[in-house]
């Protein structure tokens, strides 16, 4: 990763207020676990409502939290009053969510003045020990005048 100083010192309590705003983490039951500088933990409580008809995690919740993971680590990095957006994302799923909770953790890999290359991995944990389940790449992109918008 390249520069991890942030340009805004609020940059934890603008990446939570928008995490709070979310409807969709909401939603799912989600919670922002850690926020550093280039960094975002998010969490998901695995739950039948969550579930495909296998009983695994579906990946539309996989890819969510994965998403806002990469997109939050992002706007860590991003000069004051500018929001965040995603263009685009590709998704590996390497095995089935099986677990009490996944966790996704974005990090940046690259930081641009508009665009931002981050990366998600996302793990279910069952009975305590961690599986890696997803990957995630995002390029994302700084939206002025949108503050602390994520996707």
């Amino acid at each position: 990763m390249n520069d991890t100083a942030p340009k805004d010192p609020g940059c934890e309590a603008r990446v939570r207020a928008s995490f709070t705003a979310q409807g969709l983490m909401r939603t799912l039951g989600a919670s922002l676990v850690r926020v550093s500088p280039g960094l975002v933990e998010i969490a998901l409580p695995a739950s039948p409502a969550l579930s495909q008809q296998h009983g695994f995690v579906h990946a539309g919740a996989i890819a969510g939290i994965a998403d806002s993971a990469a997109g939050y680590a992002a706007l860590t990095l991003m000069q004051p009053g500018a929001g965040v957006l995603t263009a685009e994302f590709k998704i590996n799923l390497l095995a089935p969510g099986i677990g009490e909770r996944i966790v996704a953790r974005g990090r940046v890999v690259k930081a641009g003045r508009t665009l931002t290359l981050a990366q998600s991995d996302v793990f279910a944990v069952h009975e305590g020990r961690e599986k890696q389940i997803a990957l995630l790449t995002a390029t994302l992109m700084a939206v002025e005048g949108r503050e602390g918008v994520s996707d």
